[in-house]
């Protein structure tokens, strides 16, 4: 890799900023409600001039009632009007390429212009859930083969199935998206797509990730040059205590996955007793709560200048959730404002 290939570009001052919803449940909600929730969310996101909004995949998860992210993306799309909508992602080694090239061909028909195609290589959280979804571990291995044979549906430049035509889906150009922690960089590099990465193992390693992107990036028919998109959690609040209060349900969850092995629905933040946790669960909260963007718009605005200068991201994908949806669509409101997003 040559340092001249590694130097990231400086950040343009209108970057966009777009949204991917998990669809959390909530304690004393049922599971659809939290559906209906996003598409509520949808539409305010879209008012407060967001680029994306993005749902996603997760399967037996008490926390997460999106499971169908291409049905939940149609409902989306109906709901809005301007915005693009996709997926964050569509976890590839769950499902057959043609199956998935067709799904979004169906969207992309429906909703011209409007649709993104977001691409995950993870499998399920636990044995049970791979078995039930009929893959093991090793099938995140097969993802770069996966992605080369769905592009190929669209284009119609896949071999292994002669006189087999995905359609609508073929001949239509939905934008792809590699969605990646660590190896997908590089899966993203060589399949010529935009990169999608959060800092989950820390800004350096990311930025690492991020400049081997770009130097390893192939130019594909999907895109002349590298593009990054750069996923995190930004929360702003009146106060730097109330945007701190934000992330706590989030955290919690997160500690409580990581020590009962089932990633629960939100609590209220005032319900989250740090003191009655284990010692390993609150080092495990505390980690939840760090790495994140958090305070009043004058804290947020610097941080997250200066973030998007040293990743030299061309988009930011916003992953903030919460117990509180008055809280959280305040927050996304400070952030439009604080960005100048035209709603």
């Amino acid at each position: 890799m040559s340092s001249e290939a590694a130097v990231p570009p400086s950040a343009p001052p209108s970057v966009p900023f777009s949204v991917l919803d998990r669809s959390r449940t909530r304690e004393g909600q049922d599971t659809g409600q939290a559906l209906r929730d996003t598409v509520d969310f949808a539409r305010q996101a879209e008012a407060f001039g967001y680029h994306r909004f993005w749902v996603s995949e997760h399967h037996s998860v008490p926390g997460v009632a999106g499971s169908a992210p291409t049905v939940l993306a149609a409902a989306v799309a109906a709901a809005t009007s301007t915005i693009r909508v996709g997926t964050g992602g569509v976890m590839l080694p769950n499902h057959r390429p043609m199956i998935v090239a067709e799904q979004f061909g169906v969207l992309e028909s429906l909703f011209p212009g409007r649709i993104d195609m977001g691409l995950g290589r993870s499998v399920g959280f636990t044995d049970g859930i791979r078995r039930a979804l009929g893959q093991g571990k090793e099938a995140a291995d097969g993802f770069p083969a996966q992605l080369q044979e769905l592009l190929g549906w669209l284009t119609g430049e896949q071999s292994d199935y002669p006189q087999v035509h995905a359609r609508p889906a073929e001949g239509l150009r939905v934008p792809a998206f590699v969605l990646a922690t660590g190896r997908g960089a590089g899966i993203a590099a060589r399949a010529g797509l935009p990169l999608v990465i959060a800092s989950v193992r820390g800004e350096d390693a990311m930025l690492r990730a991020v400049d081997a992107y770009r130097a390893d990036f192939r130019p594909s028919a999907w895109g002349a040059g590298p593009r990054l998109i750069l996923s995190g959690t930004v929360a702003i609040a009146a106060t730097t205590e109330q945007a701190r209060r934000i992330l706590v349900p989030e955290a919690w969850s997160s500690a409580y996955s990581r020590t009962r092995g089932e990633f629960p629905p939100l609590r209220p933040a005032e319900a989250v007793d740090v003191g009655a946790m284990t010692a390993r669960q609150r080092t495990l909260f505390e980690e939840a709560m760090s790495g994140h963007l958090y305070g009043t718009a004058e804290e947020v605005g610097p941080a997250l200048d200066g973030l998007l200068k040293r990743s030299g991201a061309d988009e930011f994908l916003v992953t903030t959730s919460t117990y509180d949806r008055a809280a959280l669509s305040d927050s996304y409101r400070r952030l439009a404002e604080l960005r100048g997003l035209k709603g």
